[in-house]
């Protein structure tokens, strides 16, 4: 099958997801009339369904899964990235600590009562994000002028560490908002609406533009950085305009929704086996995944304890560990049959 063709079947499987999220819940709500609310609001004509189940699904559970659609779909690209440039299976934006600085951000405004226009929690969640990567880059730098991989993930690792013991630290120390950054960091897309998902478009429309104009760079870098330099790819500049890029999208969505893991290592996998190696397809197939499978999680994560809601980390936890321990043992496998 083309690869177009698996992404128009990703894509349909998409809407179907969105539909899903938007229908399902306590109150029962037919598909075919979440469509027809759906395309009444699209064309401002007058919604014919019960105006109670009408407002259900247009201010509440379509926002909150359109968000989690978007949210999967840019740490999937992010892990999709990182995994690419690292040439590592297992690497992640949590492996840089962009997700730890986002986190850490986004609790300091939540401490401060920042608002900025609304803007804060996204705009500081990039900023930390993105200042966690350039000094893991410039730690790693004194170290090894090179910058091979394994120093920048050994670097970005320890860095992790040290910036939620800082987390953990604020935790303790301001007890009042121990309970709200708790299931913030969870990962939680309760209560999010439409300001929300606007919010996120703009950090999600630059990064992910951004990373498309590189996919050439990224499958010539894939293959390593003596064989970039004689196609004419500088490896370091394009490193870090990547993950200028990657920052952009994991501190915004990390800051709006709390620090959901795995989802950055399942869907770029996923999408890996169905396109190959390749990222002119493979970057917008891991969006599509991602968002995929955060919607179909944050859907679960309504139903498993109904009426209570658990948050859509754990969810992505109980699904990401196995897979997580299934790749690393595949991967230690496949190494050493090569060796023997």
């Amino acid at each position: 099958m083309k690869k177009n063709k698996k992404l128009a079947i990703a894509a349909l499987i998409s809407l179907a997801a969105l539909s899903a999220g938007a229908s399902l819940g306590s109150s029962g709500i037919n598909p075919a009339e979440t469509l027809g609310v759906i395309w009444a609001k699209l064309r401002g004509l007058p919604v014919k369904t019960d105006p109670r189940l009408a407002a259900i699904i247009w201010e509440l559970r379509l926002p909150r899964t359109i968000l989690a659609f978007l949210t999967g779909g840019s740490l999937a690209v992010s892990g999709m990235v990182f995994q690419s440039v690292l040439k590592n299976q297992l690497a992640s934006p949590y492996i840089l600590g962009i997700s730890s600085g986002a986190s850490l951000g986004a609790a300091l405004v939540m401490i401060c009562g920042l608002t900025l226009g609304g803007f804060a929690l996204p705009l500081v969640g990039f900023v930390f994000g993105l200042g966690t990567v350039f000094i893991v880059i410039a730690l790693a730098a004194r170290l090894d002028r090179s910058l091979s991989n394994n120093t920048i993930i050994l670097f970005g690792m320890v860095f992790s560490l040290f910036v939620n013991a800082i987390l953990v630290t604020l935790l303790s120390l301001f007890r009042e908002e121990l309970k709200n950054l708790l299931v913030w960091q969870l990962g939680s897309f309760a209560l999010r609406g439409w300001a929300h998902v606007r919010l996120l478009l703009p950090f999600l429309v630059v990064g992910m533009g951004g990373i498309l104009m590189c996919t050439r760079e990224l499958d010539i870098l894939s293959f390593g950085e003596d064989e970039g330099r004689s196609m004419g790819v500088d490896a370091a500049p394009v490193r870090k305009r990547l993950f200028f890029f990657s920052a952009l999208l994991t501190g915004a969505a990390v800051a709006l929704s709390g620090a959901i893991g795995f989802v950055d290592l399942i869907a770029p996998h996923a999408a890996r086996r169905i396109t190959g190696s390749g990222h002119r397809h493979g970057i917008p197939l891991a969006f599509l995944l991602g968002g995929i499978l955060m919607a179909a999680s944050d859907l679960a994560a309504r139903f498993f304890i109904s009426p209570a809601e658990l948050p859509v980390g754990a969810i992505t936890a109980l699904i990401g560990a196995p897979f997580f321990a299934w790749v690393y043992f595949r991967r230690s496998g496949t190494q050493s049959g090569g060796s023997g």
